[in-house]
């Protein structure tokens, strides 16, 4: 664990408590229940503090991680073993969903403030989370139409369709749908938050509008409807990638295609693992299953940079 934080021990020092080595005239694996060889009595540098000197309960990287709250999450609703991995997974992918959504907010602030160098680095780390999203699917790609339809009763009317965090990314991108808003109207935060990501402009019209203001004249205002493709940004694009004073704003292109591409593989691993765990058997939320992920993952997003490349 301290390796995956980063944190700087010894080098090799756990061989030399296996070994029995002195460290401080003591063997390494002697140490007192106090932790007095570790910070906590200074006596061992590089070893990890054992003892925090505080009344608080817990170490802090479970306070600070707040552990004891996160591994309660974990309430699965039947004694079927898949269901723990398949519930994992879903908060797994949740908690990304935040993630990504954090990083597409802060590319877009930066498009708005002209700083391309930013914009660029934040979409870079978002493609590094929709690479782990995707992979996510992994956790799932054992489960078999037994071990999902044991406990699928389970699910009742649950679906991921009902995210409101991958609905409110699926808004971010320009794939907007103002009726599904009816599936939060118990929810009276999330609806207003969603009702506003509907209203607003999607990562994509602030790409098209840093377009604009840096002279090729392209049409960028939000809607509250799904981006179809125009043959007038398609225009845009083709001056950016072919006119080397737009260098600059062709990387940013490149980086939106990144994302767009990774949406669709997810969106087709997504499939895959749907078709491997139930068939053709429709959604636990009522939706044909397999038919509707099909068409979704058939949806281009920013479809005038993939049309435009017929033209370069």
């Amino acid at each position: 664990m301290a390796g995956a934080l980063g944190l700087r021990t010894r080098p090799g020092w756990e061989s030399l408590a296996s070994s029995g080595r002195q460290v401080g005239g003591r063997a390494m694996g002697e140490l007192s229940d106090t932790g007095e060889d570790g910070a906590g009595g200074g006596e061992a540098a590089g070893v990890p503090r054992l003892d925090f000197g505080t009344a608080d309960r817990g170490t802090p990287y479970a306070r600070y991680a707040r552990l004891a709250e996160l591994h309660r999450l974990q309430q699965p609703r039947s004694t079927v073993e898949a269901e723990y991995a398949f519930l994992v997974t879903t908060q797994v992918m949740e908690l990304l969903f935040d993630l990504l959504h954090h990083e597409w907010r802060l590319a877009q602030r930066a498009l708005r403030a002209d700083d391309l160098t930013a914009a660029l680095a934040a979409l870079g780390r978002g493609a590094h989370v929709q690479d782990v999203l995707t992979g996510s699917w992994d956790l799932l790609a054992t489960l078999t139409p037994a071990e999902f339809g044991a406990f699928r009763p389970a699910l009742g009317e649950a679906s991921g369709f009902q995210s409101a965090a991958f609905l409110r990314l699926e808004f971010l991108l320009g794939n907007k749908n103002g009726a599904l808003l009816r599936m939060y109207r118990d929810e009276p935060a999330g609806h207003a938050e969603l009702t506003a990501a509907l209203h607003a402009p999607s990562l994509y019209d602030d790409a098209l509008a840093l377009l604009d203001r840096r002279g090729v004249p392209v049409p960028h205002a939000a809607s509250t409807g799904r981006h179809r493709a125009d043959p007038a940004v398609v225009a845009a694009w083709r001056q950016v990638y072919t006119e080397p004073a737009h260098h600059d704003l062709a990387r940013l292109g490149e980086a939106l295609l990144d994302t767009a591409e990774r949406v669709t593989r997810w969106r087709q691993r997504h499939y895959s693992a749907v078709k491997r765990a139930m068939g053709r058997r429709p959604g636990t939320g009522g939706s044909s299953g397999l038919d509707w992920l099909r068409r979704s993952a058939e949806q281009d997003v920013f479809p005038e940079l993939w049309a435009v490349r017929d033209e370069l």
